[in-house]
């Protein structure tokens, strides 16, 4: 999230490696931002591969994350190393945020909504005045964030979409983790995983 010249936030920094940073890094000096808050709605490997790599770039500013999903976090290297997939440490302590906490960029106010079962700490962004919901990988496109990992619940994503996520405006535009923008209206009407509850 941006205005150009002014803050910036970033979430979820998966980019892997020096090339994909080097990226990131030319897209905001291009667009002269500053970042002063990084978010991360969970931190599987894919969301977090860059995280130590971008606050060593910006020492300065915060990290943002549910106390729920530290022992992820704190796994990644462990995990990555499985994989063959080099994930580091990251060595700055966070800011913790939990269900009802608010945000402010600029003149703007984002709520978080504490949404598990894709992963035990998973938090989503929304944003009231201009229709906007940061699900992470909760809820995509025609689908919905695996569950058989580590922490995940069927059960428990499920009733958080239900009951935090559907119940927004139709036109709410959900920005997911992978995949393209779709609204909370489109979900409810067709996503084949969670049907809403009157139903």
């Amino acid at each position: 999230m941006y205005e150009e010249g002014g803050e910036c936030w970033v979430v979820d920094p998966g980019y892997y490696g020096p090339e994909e940073g080097a990226d990131l890094l030319k897209f905001i000096e291009g667009k002269k931002l500053r970042p002063t808050k990084v978010l991360l709605t969970h931190a599987h490997l894919d969301h977090v591969f860059g995280l130590n790599d971008f606050l060593t770039h910006f020492p300065t500013i915060p990290f943002y994350i549910h106390a729920d999903e530290m022992p992820v976090l704190q796994a990644a290297p462990e995990v990555g190393e499985r994989y063959g997939l080099y994930c580091a440490a990251v060595t700055k302590a966070p800011e913790f945020l939990k269900e009802g906490d608010t945000l402010h960029f600029g003149n703007e106010v984002f709520e978080v909504f504490f949404t598990p079962g894709h992963s035990p700490g998973s938090i989503s962004f929304y944003n009231k005045n201009n229709h906007l919901l940061i699900s992470g990988d909760v809820l995509f496109q025609g689908s919905i964030g695996r569950t058989d990992l580590p922490g995940g619940s069927f059960e428990l994503l499920e009733q958080h979409i239900q009951n935090k996520l559907y119940p927004l405006p139709d036109e709410t535009q959900v920005l997911s983790g992978h995949g393209p923008v779709t609204t909370i209206g489109e979900e409810k009407a067709h996503n084949p995983f969670v049907r809403p509850l009157n139903n």
